[in-house]
């Protein structure tokens, strides 16, 4: 009998299964409490040491029977978060414990194994339950049996890659599976989108973006092909001018249709996606001992059961669940205020998992690996521990004051006379989804403050103020140097017919291809620059200050080169500001839920 199989068939806690050895300060792996062991431990065996009990069933197979994910489900022991775990026990002929007063003083190796901690669960600081599975390579074959995947049905990219920005969608469902969980709202929901937060992590690691997308948000959910059980394939209808949470669960939708919703909506593709019901929350918030959380005001929400006086409460288990489902009682009583109430929880909990408190103790860590990797539902790309583990330890590089949460720009939707649902905000939506896109920090980190307080950037900033010219006296030449073919003329014909710059002519292809589009001109030209610069959204970097060149009138004219940066013609090359409109806040800011 393997060591999972004997802790489940003895009902010993998995944490009471990892041992001190106080000769090497390492946690090792005790198979049996009244085994007699070794002075020494011996070298560990390759491999994953598993014996008897028969073959593991498929991931597919284990994904396709819901009963084995069932909370009463007799072929597993459930992890009590609760409960108390014994202290280590010293090894049979080892030396005795130091005094307290002396544990201090730990040898070189101990640092060692706790550095070597810290780096294995560097998920537990990203991303809630991304993060737990990030922790859990104590006993992977174990936890591997607790993961259920789902097919993702074409509809991501494919899966995240640690050489580019990751694109996560994370979907919280309103099913009431599990214990205690039919009391809330409807008891027959089919498992609808209730709470959907795209994670965009950047590709050098330094920023993300958790960015709400409001389950009442009117969409157009496109047509999905889907996996069925028995191996064929279904398309899914889609349906035009529907609430966003639609797009799982109604019409047997699966969480790929969300993925391509949210493709069709932002322009994002997501690398892949996780799904949690409510046992999520109340399992990892009890796994780590409780989430400190702040109220504004003392809050009685009989919808939710929620109800807590005005301060700071560590709450776990039900009361959070109560929390984060509560909306009638916070800001104005709806679902962008619940959202706002989540954003808040979310980085509560992410600080409470990032704490010392929580990374230095392993019965923490094994108890948030349970709960974490029973409470998920992935997509195939990440149905086993070794590949959450990546993904984790790739999000646990983040550092939590530069995420930032931030919620889909919406207004009311003017076709209801009684408000229910949103639409998108058209003058602020599309700069934060082209921010996204464009792996653009919506936090000012230390290394982009620095830069926009060098010399450079001060002089091309001043490159940009002064006078303009008119449209109408603007001279230039296209040339195409990198950008895709026939942009030249495509630009040429909106300068002329759209932007009203009709002294412009196209120039062919550059003599050399350039990685960022540029403007020369002569210094009498300064005017005529910066409104063409006005014109086409280009930076100040953009602007080289040089000689011109003559156009076919033998007039002194600028020369636009179109680098290999170039958008299309009237796409602005600006680096994108979050507009002022747009409500954000960052990880590590402790909030009041007003």
């Amino acid at each position: 009998m393997d060591a999972q199989s004997r802790g489940r068939a003895e009902n010993i806690d998995p944490a009471d299964q990892w041992v001190l050895n106080p000769s090497t300060g390492e946690y090792e792996l005790r198979l049996s409490p009244s085994a007699a062991q070794s002075p020494v431990p011996g070298p560990r065996r390759s491999g994953s040491g598993r014996t008897g009990g028969g073959e593991r069933e498929p991931a597919r197979a284990r994904a396709a029977d819901p009963e084995r994910r069932s909370p009463s489900s007799p072929t597993k022991a459930t992890v009590t978060a609760g409960a108390d775990v014994p202290g280590p026990r010293r090894r049979r002929g080892a030396p005795p414990e130091e005094p307290a007063s002396r544990r201090g003083r730990r040898p070189v190796q101990k640092k060692s194994r706790a550095k070597k901690i810290l780096v294995w669960t560097g998920g537990i600081m990203a991303f809630v339950v991304v993060g737990t599975a990030g922790a859990a390579y104590l006993y992977l074959e174990h936890l591997n049996d607790n993961i259920t995947s789902v097919s993702d049905d074409g509809a991501s990219t494919g899966g995240f890659s640690k050489d580019k920005a990751i694109n996560l969608l994370v979907i919280g469902t309103d099913k009431r599976t599990g214990s205690g969980n039919e009391g809330y709202g409807d008891s027959g929901s089919v498992g609808h989108a209730d709470t959907t937060i795209l994670l965009h992590v950047s590709k050098d690691r330094t920023n993300a973006t958790a960015l709400s997308i409001p389950r009442d948000l009117i969409v157009d959910v496109p047509d999905c092909q889907t996996a069925q059980a028995d191996g064929t394939t279904k398309v899914i209808k889609g349906t035009d001018g529907v609430r966003f949470n639609t797009s799982l669960g109604q019409d047997d939708r699966t969480p790929s249709c969300t993925v391509r919703t949210v493709t069709e909506l932002t322009g994002i593709q997501a690398d892949n996606f996780m799904v949690a019901d409510f046992n999520a929350v109340k399992t990892l918030t009890t796994a780590v001992g409780g989430v400190e959380v702040c109220l504004a005001k003392d809050i009685d929400d009989a919808d939710s059961h929620l109800k807590l006086s005005k301060g700071t409460h560590l709450i776990q288990g039900e009361q959070a669940l109560a929390f984060v489902r509560t909306r009638h009682s916070v800001g104005f009583g709806g679902d962008l205020s619940r959202i706002q109430i989540q954003q808040q929880f979310l980085s509560a909990l992410m600080r409470k998992l990032k704490s010392n408190d929580t990374l230095s103790s392993p019965t923490k860590m094994i108890k948030l690996a349970e709960a974490g990797t029973k409470a998920l539902t992935v997509d195939s790309q990440l149905d086993s521990i070794n590949k959450l583990k990546d993904l984790g330890l790739e999000l646990g590089k983040l550092d939590i004051k530069n995420l930032t949460f931030t919620t889909v720009p919406v207004v009311d939707n003017p076709a209801e006379k009684v408000k229910a649902t949103v639409v998108l905000d058209n003058s602020a939506a599309p700069t934060v989804f082209q921010m996204i896109r464009d792996d653009v920090s919506f936090t000012a980190v230390k290394q982009q403050a620095a830069a926009s307080k060098n010399a450079a950037a001060k002089a091309a900033a001043a490159r940009l103020k002064g006078a303009q010219s008119a449209a109408s006296e603007v001279r230039v030449q296209v040339m195409n140097g990198g950008a895709p073919p026939g942009s030249a003329q495509e630009t040429l014909s909106w300068l002329q017919n759209d932007e009203g710059v009709t002294k412009s002519e196209n120039a062919g292809n550059a003599p050399a291809p350039l990685a960022k589009t540029t403007l020369e001109y002569a210094p009498d030209q300064a005017a005529q620059a910066r409104k063409l610069a006005a014109v086409m959204g280009l930076p100040g970097t953009a602007l080289k200050p040089g000689r011109s060149v003559e156009n076919a009138q033998g007039l002194p004219t600028m020369t636009l080169t179109l680098g290999k940066d170039f958008k299309g013609a009237g796409v602005s090359l600006t680096a994108a500001k979050v507009p002022d409109t747009v409500q954000k806040s960052t990880a590590d800011k402790v909030q009041c839920a007003k």
